[in-house]
């Protein structure tokens, strides 16, 4: 046996044998849990489904089964993560649902949009802006006079509609000062619904063509859509005081907001006053798909084609339709070019 091993012998001879507890053992914190993660997440069976009609800072306005009488507060569940919700918006809720003041749900599902009317700043934005969900109709409200109206507007919002999924309708004001016949000649090959809603007017049309439906207001400031909603709503601010209780009471023109119409099942979605409409994210053939006798059409267009006809595209086939449609496509076209010069209106 060497020098060393014998060292190393004696040692092992020399150490007495110890028992050891629980206490011998030094476990090092850590930050994190030592409890595993999961990636499952509750079904949430129980959700109850519900409409946002309103948003601010945070907290979503929601009505259970789209009863205006149970409003509910609600706030963004962790798994969305930063999942857009905007007024309209067809959502799961769970939690608190009692409607109290200072309870709170949670929205845990946001379910697929029929229709999205949006916005960009401009045309060359790419960000989109949600302007309104799941609406079947937009009223466009445009005053005849006090200034005289111009079409740029106009022609902009019913492209937006069209590519969004809803039916344009063309909502002209102030009509008692101004006659209509001339403004809404531009856009008869459309089809486009037109009702009147001057102050002096009944409004019995108006509120037949929103009934039972979701229906979006845009305009700009002044042409008198706030005095049409009023109309439409009586107790018009006395809802929003409610529906925007969400934050701190404020009054939402710079929010969409949905408020029920009396005696109907339908809703009028008043959006702020718009002073840009961007189309950024818009095509030529996003226009033209809404017209079905024109999309099935478009099909034998060459490549590229932007449909604006002779000289930009020679070869676009809508140019060889006849009839009602051939004065359709030139008003499409002029839709087209509205879009494309991006014109201040």
């Amino acid at each position: 046996m060497g020098r060393h091993d014998c060292r190393a012998h004696g040692r092992r001879r020399r150490l007495s044998p110890r028992q050891y507890d629980e206490s011998d053992v030094r476990v090092r914190p850590g930050r994190r849990s030592s409890r595993p993660r999961t990636k499952i997440r509750p079904l949430h069976e129980d959700a109850e489904a519900a409409m946002v009609v309103s948003v601010d800072r945070g907290r979503w306005g929601c009505v259970l089964g789209g009863d205006p009488n149970q409003l509910v507060v609600a706030m963004r569940a962790r798994e969305l993560g930063r999942t857009p919700i905007v007024v309209g918006d067809e959502v799961d809720v769970v939690g608190d649902l009692s409607g109290k003041p200072d309870t709170l749900a949670r929205i845990v599902r946001v379910t697929d949009r029929r229709t999205v009317l949006r916005r960009t700043a401009d045309d060359t934005d790419p960000y989109e802006r949600i302007v309104v969900a799941n609406a079947e109709q937009l009223l466009i409200v445009v005053a005849l006079a006090d200034p005289p109206p111009r079409t740029g507007f106009v022609e902009r919002a019913i492209v937006a509609a069209y590519v969004g999924g809803l039916q344009p309708i063309l909502c002209l004001t102030k009509s008692d000062l101004a006659q209509h016949h001339e403004f809404a000649s531009a856009f008869a090959d459309l089809e486009l619904p037109i009702v009147l809603a001057g102050a002096t007017e009944p409004i019995d049309e108006i509120q037949d063509t929103l009934a039972g439906k979701v229906s979006a207001l845009i305009g700009h400031s002044g042409v008198g859509k706030s005095t049409l909603v009023n109309r439409l709503v009586p107790d018009a601010y006395r809802a929003v005081g409610v529906v925007s209780g969400v934050g701190k009471g404020r009054h939402t023109s710079t929010q969409s907001i949905a408020l029920p119409l009396p005696d109907s099942a339908g809703w009028v979605v008043d959006t702020p006053g718009i002073r840009s409409f961007g189309l950024a994210h818009t095509t030529p053939d996003d226009v033209v798909a809404a017209f079905a006798d024109l999309a099935e059409k478009i099909e034998d267009c060459p490549r590229g084609c932007t449909h604006l006809g002779p000289p930009a595209d020679p070869e676009c086939a809508l140019d060889t339709l006849e009839g009602k449609s051939a004065r359709r496509v030139e008003a499409v076209r002029q839709l087209l070019e509205a879009v494309r010069a991006n014109e201040s209106w």
